[in-house]
């Protein structure tokens, strides 16, 4: 039996004393060559957030949406809720390392009854007295959850940072988009105003008898349609208007963002920044926390098969009188110290079980964190690389319709041309004009989308 016995507690120990498994990192994506820094795989490194201090939206120049952006991170609810979520994880870290400290407990009570020594005669009891009891660490169990707790802390950390991240690109986005169809909404009225003139003339026209009626009904339904989509404009500006409220944490009844002039300042990203430079999202910072708390949590779980060892003492005072109660001659104390040692306990085996699966999920959303981190950055430099061109494209279009529409105009003065060719060369005018404005508002979202996907901060990136 003492053989069997030994044999049982060295293989427990055994148990307890392995470590919890590495985290595989054959299983990470490698760099691609275009983030590559030492041309190697990725590798493991401390996150390094953004500061919560940067401010990458000053690079537009625009006041209104530094104002934007200040007022949301104030009033935002969503930042509100990754916060109270962070305050959270907190507490719960304040409430594992509460076990590294002794438990001290003041209690006071009284009994009467019989007892089996003193026949039908009931007694009276009072007792008064203080008691300790203190959990040694020795195998480190406690110091493993206080470890998977405090990465869960950082792991809120980043996940507020994140929000914050988020809600600001929100902002951005929303005030580009909008401040886009406020140009829009310029050049649908200039053309409207344009086929205003087109009208009156064609209308001289026709009381002269140069023209059919058919042609001054040509130049009203161009009129109408003008101003049908410059009220479609105005609706779409007032969806995003109301979303930007949201945004900033306002009521959308009260708030208003007048038209103005838009930001001419697109910051250029330099390219080239290496892929190490992800680990600074934190977004990804997060799920790497999450995957160490996870594993931290594996060895809790393996833990749970040492002894655990508790140490306790208590004093006081008994007696049947409340005068005698705090005399020396009714004091009472004891110490004490429990070992106790699982043999068998299935729910531990099941809760490695399940530590080590989480452990695994974890890896994999880190994993697809970092392949989202990649894809993210890819998508918005090529977006701008093929804006870039786009623009150029647009722009050529731009002025060749300009000078179309003006020679068609003075064409048909003259009677050279008909109205059909004056009110062809007007609409494509006007979409070489709302595209070239789409495609500037599309740049502007593409870099608040690239800086987002490089964690909030390209100068940081290249440190």
């Amino acid at each position: 039996m003492m053989k069997l016995s030994l044999t049982i507690l060295a293989a427990l120990v055994a148990v307890g004393c392995s470590t919890p498994p590495a985290i595989d990192s054959s299983r990470l994506p490698s760099i691609p060559p275009a983030f590559a820094g030492d041309g190697g795989r990725w590798t493991q490194a401390p996150p390094a957030d953004v500061p919560a201090s940067g401010q990458w939206w000053k690079a537009f120049g625009d006041p209104v949406l530094d104002q934007l952006v200040a007022g949301a991170m104030e009033r935002n609810d969503r930042i509100q809720v990754a916060a109270a979520r962070l305050e959270q994880a907190r507490a719960l870290l304040r409430v594992v390392e509460a076990r590294r400290s002794p438990v001290v407990a003041l209690s006071a009570g009284g009994f009467r009854g019989t007892q089996p020594d003193t026949g039908p005669l009931a007694l009276t009891t009072l007792n008064a007295g203080a008691s300790l009891s203190y959990e040694l660490d020795v195998f480190g169990r406690i110091a493993r959850a206080t470890d998977a707790a405090g990465l869960d802390v950082q792991a809120r950390e980043a996940l507020l940072a994140s929000a914050r991240l988020l809600i600001q690109a929100e902002v951005a986005q929303t005030y580009f988009a909008l401040r886009a169809l406020d140009i829009e909404t310029d050049i649908v009225r200039e053309t409207v105003t344009a086929y205003g003139d087109t009208l009156r003339l064609t209308e001289s026209r026709y009381k002269a008898g140069d023209v059919a009626e058919l042609d001054v009904a040509r130049v009203r339904t161009e009129q109408a349609t003008a101003q049908s989509q410059e009220l479609a404009i105005r609706r779409e500006r007032a969806d995003l208007e109301h979303a930007l409220a949201v945004l900033v944490g306002e009521v959308a009844s009260t708030f208003s963002l007048p038209a103005g002039p838009a930001a001419t300042t697109v910051p250029v990203i330099p390219a080239g920044v290496p892929g190490t430079v992800l680990a600074r999202r934190p977004d990804v910072g997060a799920a790497q926390r999450q995957l160490l708390a996870a594993q931290a949590r594996v060895g809790v779980a393996q833990a749970a098969w040492f002894p655990e060892v508790q140490l306790t003492a208590s004093g006081g005072f008994a007696s049947p009188e409340l005068g005698d109660l705090f005399k020396w001659s009714a004091r009472a104390w004891g110490i004490g110290a429990l070992l106790s040692l699982p043999v068998f306990d299935g729910r531990r085996e099941a809760s490695i079980a399940a530590a080590t699966a989480e452990m695994d999920g974890a890896l994999s959303a880190y994993r697809e964190q970092l392949l989202v981190a990649f894809k993210d950055v890819e998508d918005q430099l090529s977006s701008l690389r093929l804006l870039h061109e786009q623009l150029q494209a647009e722009a050529v279009a731009v002025a060749s319709a300009g000078r179309a529409t003006a020679l068609s105009r003075a064409r048909y003065r003259n009677g050279f041309i008909g109205q059909l060719e004056l009110l062809d060369a007007q609409r494509n005018e006007l979409r070489s004009r709302r595209m070239e404005t789409q495609i500037r508002g599309a740049q502007f979202q593409a870099t608040v989308r690239l800086i987002r996907a490089l964690g909030g901060s390209w100068e940081a990136a290249r440190d």
